[in-house]
This record gives structure tokens, sequence and C-alpha cells, in this order.
């Protein structure tokens, strides 16, 4: 029984394919593709698949874009199932005013952080930073009660609403530097401590609530840039959302 886990961010779309429902699986194949692209994916990437048996995802891109990935499923007898947060799953309780208005993918992410941090021991609270298009930051107790979250622009919304907004100011990518002496630097290194600056903050927020220290997570594609400017040590877990849809799948599956 295989699996088709999706993930639909805001820029691109990631996938990959798994030969069961069930955390640890082992992943058959994989792929990245743009949403502008997306209509490539059925004479693509996704022509030389079997046909899963079962298509699991989260969308965060709105309803036409699901809707263009559906259709290229066509040609498979496999209708997917999309992740809309609820109250709890997989052993995470949601905290938010609206449950179901949270992000799909910041929900999976923290099921598939809270199984994370479960397999290496103790329960801890934890600190998951997703860094994307946008960046969020979710606080997560020990009993898995996610408590609340932040919401930033990443490094790219930061740089254009910096150069729409302030005359002249369209230079390169710089470094991240202590004392930058020059404007690319000073933009790269003042949005990279603006989202550290967050990041440490959550982490203090939910030591002094837990009494614990809380562990460290980071994913999302631009994780590795931000690692080495993080206050706390964090672990960066590559494919977390895929994770998350795996343990959602197995537990899933086992009440049908």
């Amino acid at each position: 029984m295989s699996l088709l886990a999706i993930d639909v961010g805001n820029t691109r779309l990631k996938w990959a394919l798994f030969d069961a429902p069930r955390a640890g699986a082992q992943m058959l194949a994989h792929g990245v593709e743009f949403l502008d692209h997306i209509d490539r994916l059925a004479d693509g990437a996704w022509a030389a698949l079997a046909a899963p048996t079962r298509v699991l995802g989260c969308v965060v891109a709105g309803d036409a874009i699901k809707r263009l990935v559906q259709e290229q499923m066509d040609a498979w007898d496999v209708s997917p199932q999309w992740v809309v947060p609820g109250t709890e799953e997989a052993g995470v309780a949601n905290s938010y005013d609206h449950p179901a208005r949270l992000g799909a993918d910041r929900w999976v992410a923290m099921i598939g952080a809270r199984h994370h941090v479960l397999a290496q021991g103790a329960a801890r609270p934890i600190v998951l930073v997703m860094v994307g298009t946008a960046v969020t930051v979710e606080a997560i107790d020990t009993e898995g009660r996610f408590l609340g979250g932040l919401i930033l622009p990443g490094h790219g919304i930061m740089l254009r609403a910096l150069e729409a907004g302030t005359a002249g100011l369209s230079v390169p990518t710089g470094e991240v530097r202590p004392f930058p002496t020059n404007t690319s630097d000073a933009l790269t290194s003042g949005g990279t401590y603006a989202i550290a600056g967050a990041v440490e903050r959550t982490w203090q927020h939910l030591r002094e609530h837990t009494g614990l220290a809380p562990a460290c997570i980071m994913t999302g594609g631009a994780g590795w840039k931000m690692m080495p400017s993080m206050t706390r040590p964090f672990e960066l877990v590559e494919n977390l959302i895929f994770d998350g849809l795996l343990e959602i799948a197995a537990r899933r599956l086992g009440e049908a």
C-alpha cells in the first residue's frame, strides 16, 4: 500500500512516494516542481510512477492550485485527501482560536516535529521554525499542545518590501555580518537577525511557560541559511512535512 505525500507551498510543490503509509517508510521517489509548472507533472515526473494506493497532502497555495494538482492524477484511480487542521490529530492538540484557519503546512510540520522528538527519547517542549517564502515559529509544550506561533516575512519578501518602499534601494544580496559596512550586507544581516530575534523570544517564552529548555527544530528550503545565525543549537530536519504526513496517514488508516 503505497502513499504519495504532497506539500504544496507558496512557490513550489514537493512530493514523495513511500512504500507504505507509516512512520519510517521507505521513500521510493521524490521531486520538486514550481507552481507555474504543475501542469507538467502528469506527463513528466509522475508519468513513470506506479499509481499510488493513497494520496495525502497539504496545500497553502489555494483551491485553484489544488484543483490543478488533482487534475495531474486523472490517470490514477485514487482520490487525494488534503489535511485540514482540526483540534487534535496524531497526538498534537491545536490551541489556535479558529483551528481550521491554521496553515495546513504548519500543522503537519508540528506533527512531524512532535514525533521526531518523541523518537529521540522523553517528550520536550519544541520551538519549530519553518523558513521559506514566509517564516513561521511555533511553540509546542511537553504534552504536544500547540500554544501559538509567529509569522514573519522571509528574506525575499523583506528585501522586496524595502526596495518598494525606499527610494533608490536596489542592491544584490549580501552576507550576514556582525557589523555590516555596506548596504547589501546591512539588508541581509538585518533580515536574518530579525528572524533570529523572533525565534529567540519564542524560545524564552516557551522555557518560562514550561520550565524546560525546548528542543529546537528547523525545516524549510532556506533553513540552512538561518542555522549559522541562531542563538540556540538547532537541528535541521529536511523532510519534516513528509514525516508529519506519514504519521497522519498511519493513524487515519488505523482508524478506518
